[in-house]
């Protein structure tokens, strides 16, 4: 599990809008540009498999240790798992060596770097359980019409709201916001001494759960059309800053929080709008503190909306063994290999097979899963990293902004992006 933005943590590896990468190097693979059209395609040898991941910390790291010793027992193929240092780095560094690790964590934001390079060997197609998989991740890693790999697991963001407070301000379950003008409401009476009614970070990866809902988005869900000044955008832009005006509303960092769970667990936020990964930090960090998590509510056409978060498995087109690493993936990927992920460091599985025992499992997480049925990928275009980054930039002084102008400057940005 890596983390994400500011301090979040993700099961779903969320390495995602983290800025540029130098990506480096160009696989020879088996076929041009990387691109799997046959298993009989796949290079097979007896070198063993090196596995790279990006991970949170010992609990992760155990899991993916001993799923792939499992697999290895079973196949009879040496594999050995590496927790990096800095993913990022040591993944271009492989690429541009020409001896990249032959599995490995894959994020959004990087994909299309490496998969227009020849990098990546595009294997989506040869999944056994290809159509398990939630059509949303699948979107997330299709570049140039191809699926490069396969989704490990995802999160998405919903709204957490502390349940002392909630009932200290006479609240009850029938006043769970489902609208933007009843959160606005809910936010206004949570607003008392000493906290805010609601808070989150102030970037695209928090503040674009609004414009989907909203219909908008930076980008379209496969990310080959800027979208950045749609009404929708404006709207939810618009919706936020009045929340920061009427002071019912700050940004973490304004509250002198590193991320949304610091304001929240610190009490100085009643209501956050954050990943499933905040459990960890409220187990860890802030045991005393009482929660629940809710869908956020609906935008103003009665939409839902939320970011979803993710990584993928990734094969090397460079890789010695790619017949063997596909037949780990799919062992990774499986319902009980994602289970057990879960159970160990908290990650949503990618698979529509293992909801139901998940929603047993999860009981108070379950509005994290639903948003999968309606949650959007962050912009995956080469570059688009770079430009969030300025965005959000612009979103810290949303207060005193101009919604349409920042929009405007981002859509300008993305579109030089898409020609």
């Amino acid at each position: 599990m890596t983390r994400h933005s500011t301090r979040a943590a993700i099961g779903a590896g969320a390495l995602v809008l983290a800025g540029a990468i130098a990506l480096t190097g160009c696989g020879s693979g088996f076929s041009g540009g990387g691109s799997a059209t046959g298993d009989s395609k796949l290079t097979s040898s007896d070198k063993p498999l090196n596995i790279l991941i990006g991970s949170s910390g010992d609990a992760e790291t155990k899991a993916v240790k001993d799923a792939v010793s499992a697999w290895s027992k079973t196949s009879g193929v040496k594999a050995t798992v590496t927790a990096a240092s800095d993913l990022n780095q040591q993944l271009s560094q492989g690429f541009a060596s020409g001896s990249p690790s032959d599995v490995f964590y894959q994020s959004t934001d990087a994909l299309a770097g490496y998969a227009s390079n020849g990098s990546l060997l595009a294997y989506g197609d040869l999944l056994k359980n290809k159509d398990d998989f939630y059509p949303s991740l699948l979107t997330s890693f299709t570049y140039d019409g191809k699926l490069y790999c396969a989704p490990k697991d995802f999160s998405t963001l919903q709204l957490v709201i502390n349940t002392d407070l909630w009932a200290k301000a006479g609240l009850t379950d029938a006043d769970i916001p489902k609208t933007w003008d009843e959160l606005a409401a809910v936010s206004k009476k949570l607003t008392a001494d000493g906290h805010v009614g609601l808070s989150m970070s102030g970037e695209y990866a928090r503040v674009g759960a609004f414009m989907v809902a909203a219909g908008g988005g930076l980008m379209n869900a496969d990310s080959t059309k800027a979208t950045a000044d749609a009404e929708g955008n404006v709207k939810a832009l618009d919706y936020l800053k009045g929340l920061l005006n009427d002071g019912s509303m700050k940004f973490a960092a304004d509250l002198g929080s590193g991320w949304g769970g610091e304001a929240f667990g610190t009490q100085k936020a009643a209501m956050v709008v954050e990943g499933n990964w905040i459990t960890g930090a409220m187990t860890n960090d802030y045991p005393t503190v009482t929660y629940k998590a809710v869908e956020l509510p609906a935008g103003p056409e009665g939409k839902k909306g939320t970011l979803q978060f993710t990584n993928c498995w990734g094969i090397a087109a460079d890789s010695k063994n790619q017949k063997a690493a596909l037949d780990l993936v799919e062992h990774l990927t499986s319902a009980d290999s994602q289970l057990a992920f879960s159970k160990a460091f908290g990650p949503i599985p990618s698979i529509a097979s293992a909801a139901d025992q998940w929603k047993k499992d999860n009981g108070p997480l379950v509005p994290f899963l639903n948003g999968a049925e309606y949650a959007q990928g962050v912009p995956t275009a080469k570059g688009a990293s770079d430009v969030v980054t300025d965005f959000n930039g612009k979103l810290g002084s949303l207060a005193t902004g101009d919604p349409k102008a920042i929009l405007d400057a981002a859509q300008k940005n993305l579109e030089a992006l898409t020609k």
